[in-house]
């Protein structure tokens, strides 16, 4: 589980080449989203078929990055915060991004299942 410790949190909302690491997030939040990525303040990114969501955090010392991909499935993500060609971001609490990385649909009903690799007990 991640902690966020208080920090604002952005979702961009514009589709994002899930191949950016730091620098090219960092200037994409600078750049498009019209933010300081050096604040310390937390920054989502999804990828087109939202099957890749990227986490990009200052921490004083330096960037960290933080990726997962789904194996089938998308993200489900709040309302509102459909991949639109904007350069708008929304604000997320820490609890949207649990349940955006756990694969919590905020309505209640799942898009689409996501992946979950069978165990070898449950495959006895």
């Amino acid at each position: 589980m991640l902690s966020f410790g208080g920090r604002r949190i952005f979702l961009a909302r514009a589709v994002v080449d899930m191949r950016k690491s730091f620098d090219s997030l960092s200037d994409l939040v600078r750049g498009q989203l019209d933010k300081d990525p050096y604040t310390g303040d937390v920054f989502v990114f999804v990828g087109r078929n939202r099957s890749r969501v990227k986490i990009l955090v200052w921490d004083e010392s330096g960037f960290w990055v933080c990726a997962k991909r789904l194996e089938g499935g998308m993200f489900a993500l709040p309302a509102g915060a459909q991949p639109a060609q904007s350069r708008e971001s929304m604000s997320l609490t820490a609890a949207q991004v649990q349940m955006l990385l756990e694969g919590i649909p905020p309505t209640g009903k799942p898009e689409k299942p996501q992946y979950h690799r069978t165990t070898l007990n449950e495959q006895r």
